[in-house]
């Protein structure tokens, strides 16, 4: 039995007097991927930097595992355009100066490509995946994504969650990611967390999205407009819409750590809360 990576144990936060979390309870085990979903104000930002370390909880206990390496890709990171800054030297500045490493994790994104380009010079998407490479680079056993889909069309998406997937199965490292995108997880999450300020409730994308507490977070029946989404292809997207093959078809059935039941965590979700 393996030790969990990050545990959090009846965790609230406050906050200037703001209430932003109430006693929550997470564990992120080895190789597990970990979906946050929540909308905004939800408190998921806050939940990372808990995770973190960045925040300490103003009641409860946050319990790491003492061989926690953290590789974080934020959101969002501004370059400045006037920076002479090659993709190599930008991962440079992380802290790990190994070309070999720096190779290792572009080729790991399948962005080895843009290693002596301009930072300032590679699209959006090229981008994304030169962050994950930084996050790489600390060679984590937990992985920290927030909203890492972001501005990505839904091709995109499809192309970044089948790479995490691949990540995941060939470093055997714990992934925990947050998104406010409540109609699209990743097929191959383990588990999916709805958050609204506590943990609504938690148990696999399929169960997530016909749990009653999950519909509550919509008003006026417009559930009905939305799911948790999750993609079943034969096939996969680049980046630029073109069509690949695969061998094996992901599916959300592959889910390999069932701890938490689905029908766990039954409590009112249909606040909105901003952080």
């Amino acid at each position: 039995m393996f030790a969990p990576i990050v545990q959090l144990n009846h965790v609230s936060l406050n906050i200037r007097g703001q209430s932003l979390l109430k006693d929550v309870n997470m564990t992120v085990n080895p190789a597990q991927i970990l979906t946050v979903i929540g909308p905004n104000g939800a408190g998921k930002s806050s939940l990372l930097k808990i995770v973190l370390g960045l925040y300490k909880p103003s009641s409860g206990e946050r319990v790491v595992n003492r061989k926690l390496r953290v590789g974080y890709m934020p959101q969002k990171l501004h370059v400045d355009q006037s920076l002479p800054l090659t993709v190599q030297r930008f991962l440079a500045l992380a802290g790990n100066k190994n070309p070999q490493d720096i190779e290792r994790s572009l080729a790991d994104v399948n962005a080895l490509q843009t290693l002596k380009r301009p930072i300032q010079s590679i699209s959006g998407g090229e981008f994304q995946r030169v962050l994950l490479a930084r996050a790489l680079l600390r060679n984590p056993n937990l992985l920290v994504l927030d909203e890492p889909a972001q501005g990505v069309d839904l091709h995109g998406q499809q192309e970044l969650y089948q790479l995490l997937a691949r990540i995941r199965d060939e470093r055997q490292c714990a992934i925990l990611m947050v998104s406010h995108d409540l109609h699209f997880v990743m097929a191959r999450t383990d588990q999916v967390i709805c958050l609204n300020q506590h943990v609504c409730c938690s148990g696999s994308a399929d169960a997530v999205a016909n749990h009653p507490e999950y519909l509550a977070l919509f008003d006026q029946g417009s559930e009905k407009d939305f799911a948790v989404y999750t993609h079943h292809h034969d096939h996969h997207h680049t980046i630029h819409g073109d069509v690949v093959k695969d061998n094996i078809a992901i599916s959300n059935n592959d889910a390999t750590q069932n701890h938490n039941s689905n029908d766990a965590n039954h409590s009112d979700c249909s606040g909105h809360h901003h952080d």
